[in-house]
């Protein structure tokens, strides 16, 4: 396998898990925000591909998915409806932080992958020189 198809792989995962990232702070922040009335109810999720091996090489992007919504009865909010219910987003906040925890970990697996591979390459650079 070249060299830089090593880098490549360190590299997408790297974008792969930041955007996980990205998807997860985005949904923990959305959690309490109001959603007007008539408006689809969204969270975010890292779209492309079904699996990481296909989403290589493509890059990836964040993609709004429709949710189900939790209804809080509050007459005086600016955004109830005719009843008085507010919409918000149905969040599942252990499954977001968990995802917040294996992203975070898996960022810095890349990059200890990463900062190996390029230590091996100066090494061997240094062996050749000889």
């Amino acid at each position: 396998m070249p060299i830089d198809s090593v880098l490549d792989v360190a590299r997408d995962g790297l974008n792969y898990e930041r955007l996980r990232l990205d998807a997860a702070s985005r949904n923990i922040a959305a959690a309490n925000v109001a959603v007007p009335a008539g408006q689809e109810v969204t969270l975010w999720q890292v779209g492309n591909s079904d699996s990481f091996g296909q989403w290589l090489g493509q890059g990836g992007t964040l993609q709004q998915t429709p949710v189900a919504s939790r209804v809080v009865h509050d007459p005086g909010n600016p955004l109830a409806d005719s009843n008085g219910q507010v919409r918000f987003p149905q969040v599942d906040l252990v499954q977001e932080m968990t995802t917040l925890m294996t992203a975070s970990r898996g960022y810095e697996a890349n990059v200890r992958s990463f900062n190996l591979l390029r230590s091996m390459m100066l090494r061997s650079l240094e062996i050749g020189a000889k």
